[in-house]
C-alpha cells in the first residue's frame, strides 16, 4: 500500500531575498536550494521543507502552514529571541493542542503546534491550568 512520506508546501513571497534572510535568521531554516533565476528556493529545518516562490504579480493570497513539533516552549523562546514576528503567543486550543503563530514579511502565517496527549508530549505532563496564554499584543 502506498504511504505518504512528507509534504513541502509552496509559499508565495513578495521579496525572495528578504524572505530567505527571514527564514534563515529569524526561524532557523537552512537555505537548501535557490534557482539561478532568483525566483524559487527551498528552506529546510529538521524534517520540514518549505518551497518559497517569488510572486512578482502578487496574484496569490498569503499562505498558512501548520507545523507539528515537540518542545513548543523552547521553540517559542528560540524564535522570539531571534526576532521572529510572533502574531500569537502560545495558546491551548479547545481540541487539545497548544500552538503559537508567526508571520513572515509577505504575510504568510506559520503555526507551530504541539499535541498534548500523554504519550505524544514525551514527558507525561499533559495540559496544565497555566498553559493558556493570551494572544500577542495586536494579534486577533
Amino acid at each position: 500500500m502506498p504511504k505518504l512520506a512528507r509534504v513541502a508546501p509552496e509559499i508565495p513571497v513578495t521579496d525572495l531575498d528578504e524572505s530567505l534572510t527571514y527564514y534563515r535568521t529569524k526561524l532557523g531554516f537552512k537555505v537548501e536550494m535557490e534557482m539561478p533565476e532568483g525566483d524559487y528556493a527551498i528552506v529546510e529545518r529538521d524534517n520540514v521543507a518549505l518551497h518559497l516562490f517569488q510572486d512578482r504579480a502578487k496574484s496569490h493570497s498569503p499562505a498558512s502552514v501548520h507545523i507539528f513539533t515537540y518542545g513548543l516552549e523552547e521553540l517559542y523562546t528560540e524564535l522570539q529571541g531571534r526576532g521572529a514576528q510572533v502574531s500569537q503567543r502560545i495558546v491551548r486550543q479547545p481540541w487539545g493542542n497548544r500552538d503559537f503563530r508567526i508571520t513572515d514579511p509577505s504575510g504568510n502565517e506559520i503555526k507551530f503546534t504541539e499535541p498534548l496527549s500523554e504519550n505524544a508530549e514525551g514527558q507525561g505532563r499533559g495540559a496544565q491550568p497555566g498553559d493558556v496564554r493570551d494572544a500577542a499584543p495586536g494579534a486577533e
